[in-house]
């Protein structure tokens, strides 16, 4: 789905390049452990005009070289109303010519049900010190401040054009590298379980939508996660085929037994620190230096390498939720081979590039879980003017027309293996 929506949103904002009117300074941003914490908060249901003394306020305590600035000298311009976030641009004029920005995001109402803050907080420097989005220049009660990234938004076409997909796959493949202080533990279906005990409890004040919202089973949605937890494996089988030969036919022969067990823990696929939310919003392009920025990393944690993957090719489908444009197996495998050996493309192996295919396909289906759960919740809670109950249906149906090829792929791919 993306956290902030249909638009776009997240920790950076659009800029058109180099401004005119005034140079432009950097922001100096805090060493890691010094990001400065206000105790303030900002009333997000006000008109912009009454927000800005408090989004002033905030910036001048939180920015570094601001606090003496004159209240006059500040500028500010909303850049998104996200789903669930609304995004700031926030400027300050020096007195000496030199203009510096700075992007404030005000957390949506709520968002605490379906976003762990701490998780985020927790990661954005070390994202930010490896080189991904903007700096973490400061938090407050209900939002935070972060360096302004002047680059577009990319759209789902430009996701799938060749030059861009692979240099969307070699970041992630850096991405996944990035080690994150703590639990390494994956936290994927801890976070699908927690949404659906939520999902499963509501009631609409709306007579229509409580009827539709009664017509779902979570009883099968719980028994599909539950049978997804074990299938996921199949995507990395191959990985450790050749290492680990008595827990593949282990495998072989519980599969339908609907084991319990996370085999992941016996299978040691790969886990990795991912982003979970790489629709084109938060993707952007500084088309001058050719530059690529993720942004927003709000459901980062640490997951399947194969889930991040298929949540990304699931986002080819855009704002219109058009799942035929899917990435065919060709665009996935030059895709892989980017991600695999970014200095070495063409020589990734075959073998290598099948097993990521599994991997990524099954993944396919946890994808659309995720997010048809959040958008029940999101349907209770969120102020915001979408039909996220509609939402949940979209991807439900489309995890119901993709689970039989999915799984299909697997059982070949354990066929071919068993029989090779």
């Amino acid at each position: 789905m993306g956290s902030e929506g249909r638009s776009w949103s997240g920790a950076a904002a659009v800029g058109g390049g180099v401004e005119g009117e005034a140079a432009i300074a950097a922001v100096v941003a805090p060493a890691p452990g010094d990001v400065p914490a206000s105790a303030a908060s900002v009333d997000i249901a006000l008109p912009l005009p009454e927000m800005t003394p408090r989004i002033i306020g905030i910036c001048k305590e939180l920015v570094r070289g601001w606090s003496s600035l004159d209240s006059s000298r500040f500028s500010i311009e909303t850049v998104s109303g996200g789903i669930t976030n609304m995004l700031l641009k926030v400027s300050a004029e020096d007195g000496k010519g030199n203009k510096s920005s700075v992007t404030v995001r005000l957390y949506g109402p709520n968002t605490d049900l379906v976003i762990d803050r701490k998780r985020e907080l927790q990661a954005i420097p070390h994202l930010s010190a490896a080189g991904f989005g903007a700096q973490l220049l400061g938090t407050f009660e209900n939002g935070m401040v972060q360096s302004f990234i002047y680059a577009r938004t990319l759209t789902p076409s430009d996701m799938k054009e060749p030059r861009i997909a692979a240099e969307i796959a070699k970041e992630i493949r850096r991405f996944h590298q990035v080690d994150i202080p703590g639990s390494k533990e994956p936290q994927l279906w801890d976070d699908i379980f927690k949404f659906m005990k939520k999902a499963s409890i509501l009631e609409f004040e709306d007579k229509e939508k409580q009827k539709r919202y009664e017509t779902i089973s979570f009883r099968k949605i719980q028994d599909e996660v539950k049978e997804l937890k074990v299938l996921w494996m199949l995507g990395a089988i191959s990985f450790i085929l050749f290492k680990e030969p008595l827990l593949f036919i282990f495998f072989l022969h519980h599969r339908r037994a609907h084991i319990h067990k996370d085999l992941s823990d016996l299978l040691h696929a790969p886990v990795v620190f991912s982003h979970n939310d790489l629709l084109s919003g938060n993707l952007m392009l500084n088309d001058l230096e050719e530059k690529l920025y993720f942004i927003d990393f709000e459901y980062g944690s640490y997951s399947y390498r194969g889930y991040d993957i298929a949540n990304h090719f699931n986002e080819y489908a855009g704002y219109d939720c058009d799942y035929s444009l899917y990435p065919d197996k060709n665009s996935q495998y030059h895709f892989f081979r980017n991600y695999l050996q970014p200095d070495r493309p063409s020589e990734v192996q075959l073998q290598d590039l099948d097993a990521l295919y599994v991997e990524t396909n099954t993944y396919r289906l946890a994808s659309h879980i995720y997010w048809a759960l959040w958008a029940l919740i999101q349907a209770k809670v969120s102020p915001i003017d979408f039909d996220y109950l509609g939402y949940f249906f979209l991807r439900y149906d489309e995890y119901k027309k993709q689970r039989e090829s999915c799984l299909s792929l697997a059982e070949s791919s354990l066929s071919a293996l068993k029989n090779g």
